[in-house]
């Protein structure tokens, strides 16, 4: 199953404001030059982030983005939706049904669910309960556990020393 960029942009911003740590609104500017990214298509994403509530947007010169919500109330599959939205992955579109295969099956072969359909959703739905099972801060847990100083160099990346 495939996300766009959108989802990873929007978890390591998510990240990026816990390591910060101190509430202040940061601009999408910074956000963006934090990884070298597109600051308007990183507006986008943020703006999801916003009508999701996971993140707070605070106008005026000095506003910007801020958390919402603390991570530990935040799964990586709220990002996901937040981002991608709810829409199913897969979308049968029957063609068990069409051509000279489907003209050869009696109308009861179709009585039950299509066997594809009904294996790409259980799919769905256990990548879905993974994603809804590790919040960010497991995630930021294990980041830190792999790079222990990642707290220090995001506040220097972002010009929070």
């Amino acid at each position: 199953m495939r996300t766009g960029k959108g989802v990873e942009w929007a978890v390591h911003t998510l990240l990026n404001l816990a390591w910060l740590g101190d509430g202040e609104p940061v601009s999408t500017a910074q956000l963006a030059a934090g990884h070298d990214l597109s600051a308007s298509y990183l507006n986008k994403q943020l703006q999801h982030l916003v009508k999701a509530g996971l993140l707070e947007s605070v106008p005026g010169a000095r506003g910007g983005f801020r958390l919402a919500l603390p991570l530990e109330a935040v799964s990586m599959l709220d990002v996901v939706l937040a981002i991608e939205g709810d829409e199913p992955l897969f979308h049968c579109a029957e063609i068990r049904r069409c051509g000279s295969i489907g003209e050869q099956v009696p109308e009861s072969g179709f009585s039950r669910p299509c066997a594809v359909n009904s294996a790409m959703a259980q799919a769905e739905t256990a990548w879905r309960r993974a994603l809804a099972e590790q919040c960010l801060a497991d995630v930021q847990a294990t980041a830190v556990a792999h790079t222990p100083a990642l707290t220090s160099y995001v506040k220097r990346g972002m010009g929070h020393d």
